[in-house]
């Protein structure tokens, strides 16, 4: 296996300007990914995302750099680098979430990439990407759910 790159692709019925709100507003992504962030949309915005475990509300904080915004047809950010770190190629992960009209609907396109580039002995590169995999495996439905609720709300 290679593990370039993580590719998902699902069809959402709800039109892109929701899809796009969904993946990118803090609201939103607590809603599908259970993470608190106060990362903003906007291109150099830097966080967290904030996931809790019981009594402990930062059990897991996760650097996140936003690199690109073009709504409602893309979001994109970096994350998995280390606290106090730019994130660059080579220290994190590019999570690109590309939405295109498909009919009354969105097709979104979920891409990750840069395992290979982190440098990480072949265990902790699988294991890493096999974390991933299974991840986005459960939390790209929920995207799709979250934006269909929503936009049937409105």
């Amino acid at each position: 296996m290679e593990y370039a790159s993580i590719e998902r692709e699902i069809h959402v019925d709800a039109p892109p300007e929701v899809v796009f709100e969904v993946v990118s507003q803090p609201e939103h992504i607590r809603d599908w990914w259970y993470a608190d962030t106060d990362v903003r949309p906007v291109p150099g915005s830097t966080g967290e995302l904030v996931w809790a475990d019981g009594d402990n509300p930062r059990a897991n904080a996760v650097p996140m750099s936003v690199v690109a915004v073009e709504p409602p047809r893309l979001f994109s950010f970096r994350w998995t680098h280390g606290a106090g770190e730019t994130a660059a190629d080579g220290n994190s992960m590019l999570v690109t979430f590309e939405l295109v009209p498909s009919g009354a609907g969105t097709l979104l396109r979920l891409t990750e990439t840069g395992f290979r580039e982190r440098g990480w002995e072949i265990a902790a590169l699988e294991k890493q990407y096999q974390e991933h995999v299974v991840g986005w495996d459960t939390f790209v439905p929920r995207i799709a759910a979250v934006a269909e609720r929503l936009a049937a709300s409105r």
